[in-house]
């Protein structure tokens, strides 16, 4: 363990803080500018993939590629990292010849690989480098080159990879993103691969958590009150919809609607109390987000939505179905 120096008189963690970040920025831009159509080719071979992509590297290019990995997995596209250095002890039989690899290395001269390129070359996998250095071993040896933007990294004196990496990061997300916009991968898809956590929640649909059938409190136009009223306590929703003789939502009765119609309110019937036509409804196909934002929306905003196909109504969500899904 090594000693604990002194901090110098003139240490700002601040400036330093801004001066990395506006180094990486700086380099961000470089690395954008410079995309070319060797970045239209690489987009070209992973999308002819039939198999995975396969991502590798060694040290901070290592944990790198196991992130890329994590992205193109989680936006539908197969992926895989391999350790460059268990490549070498039986992992090389996890590369099929349908797959891409993805090789990261600042250097490209990164002795760990020499297996993998080799493989690659033997078996003829398609390889998309990410390096600095074209000429290099990696350069070389790939079908694509990315060559990553001649910038210095963000530490003053101690060459440790900072800005590299980031852009390593930068052109993965860039490769995954591509890919997803050219296969049309919508937020639908994403929830698929989504399924839990917060994100999982904002994609879920109305379709996913909304009541139908048997538990929907609906009534007819012509019901008395009293089956009104009766339908509205058994559901339990605080609401009841009214369909007209064609089965369409021709409107709703709330707690407002028996506090304004009090005055005899047993003696009438449901279509003459309710409020026509709701102007708030949605359907199964919307996220949940979408409906929450619209129970929030005033005037007024609503703890209860119909789902509607067709002005018919085929479901019924609740603010409460909305929040314990995470929503």
């Amino acid at each position: 363990m090594t000693s604990r120096r002194p901090e110098p008189a003139s240490f700002d963690a601040v400036a330093v803080g801004r001066r990395v970040l506006e180094s990486e920025a700086q380099a961000l831009n470089l690395q954008a500018s410079a995309l070319d159509e060797a970045f239209v080719r690489a987009v070209d071979l992973l999308h002819a993939a039939k198999g995975r992509v396969i991502c590798t590297g060694i040290g901070k290019s290592g944990h790198v590629a196991r992130k890329i990995a994590a992205t193109f997995a989680s936006t539908g596209q197969p992926a895989y990292f391999v350790h460059a250095s268990e490549a070498s002890h039986g992992d090389l039989g996890m590369i099929g010849q349908d797959d891409v690899i993805l090789a990261l290395s600042k250097s490209g001269e990164v002795r760990e690989l020499a297996d993998v390129l080799a493989y690659a070359g033997r078996f003829h996998i398609p390889l998309i480098a990410l390096t600095a250095a074209q000429e290099s071993a990696l350069g070389r040896a790939a079908t694509v080159v990315l060559k990553l933007a001649e910038a210095a990294e963000a530490t003053a004196e101690v060459s440790a990879p900072t800005t590299s990496t980031t852009l390593q990061i930068a052109l993965g997300d860039a490769l995954a993103v591509a890919l997803l916009e050219r296969r049309g991968f919508t937020a639908g898809d994403f929830k698929t691969f989504h399924p839990g956590g917060k994100l999982g929640a904002l994609l879920r649909t109305v379709g996913d958590l909304m009541h139908s059938g048997a538990e929907l409190p609906l009534v007819a136009g012509a019901a008395p009150m009293r089956e009104a009223l009766l339908v509205m306590t058994e559901k339990r929703f605080g609401i009841v919809g009214i369909v007209d003789g064609e089965g369409r939502l021709a409107g709703v009765i709330t707690d407002g609607d028996l506090r304004r119609h009090m005055e005899g309110l047993l003696d009438r019937t449901a279509a003459e109390v309710m409020t026509p036509g709701p102007k708030k409804t949605v359907t199964r196909d919307q996220l949940a987000s979408e409906a929450l934002a619209l129970m929030s929306d005033p005037p007024p905003g609503v703890t209860v939505l119909f789902v509607v196909e067709d002005r018919r109504p085929v479901g019924i969500v609740h603010v409460h179905d909305l929040l314990r899904a995470g929503v």
